[in-house]
């Protein structure tokens, strides 16, 4: 598997934004893979990781199954799921893959499990292909 580029200051993939996740994304040929920890870092209540956090990253994994075909996006629709609480300390894989290309627009689904499977979370997406002004400042952010 390969890794999948980062902007360095991102706050999900930053590695040197140390407030963020610091998460890592691989590319498995069909899909974006990463794997973390939920910390209390990022509680929502007591001992539950907050769902936001789940929200980027599920966004995240979704694009970066773009981003690992050379494909510079943006968000445009982000729809999750939630299935039932991540309770803090649990290890959870995140995937993202596409499901389907419109023109410039990029349709992928996601999901978040921990190690023995069980899913907490779905999301689906739309992503927009930049245009070349924009692609320009994105792959200025990468590396």
């Amino acid at each position: 598997m390969k890794e999948i580029v980062k902007y360095r200051h991102c706050f999900v993939c930053g590695d040197e934004n140390h407030h963020g996740l610091q998460a890592k994304f691989y590319f498995d040929g069909t899909r974006a893979i990463s794997r973390i920890t939920a910390t209390e870092m990022f509680e929502g209540y007591r001992g539950i990781y907050h769902g936001g956090i789940l929200s980027a990253m599920l966004d995240e994994v979704m694009i970066k199954a773009i981003l690992a075909e050379d494909i510079y996006a943006v968000t445009a629709e982000l729809t999750v799921r939630f299935l039932k609480p991540v309770i803090v300390g649990c290890e959870l894989e995140f995937t993202g893959r596409v499901t389907e290309t419109k023109g410039r627009m990029y349709l992928t689904e996601g999901e978040v499990r921990d190690t023995d499977g069980n899913c907490y979370a779905t999301a689906t997406a739309k992503y927009i292909r930049a245009k070349p002004d924009l692609q320009a400042k994105l792959e200025e952010s990468v590396g």
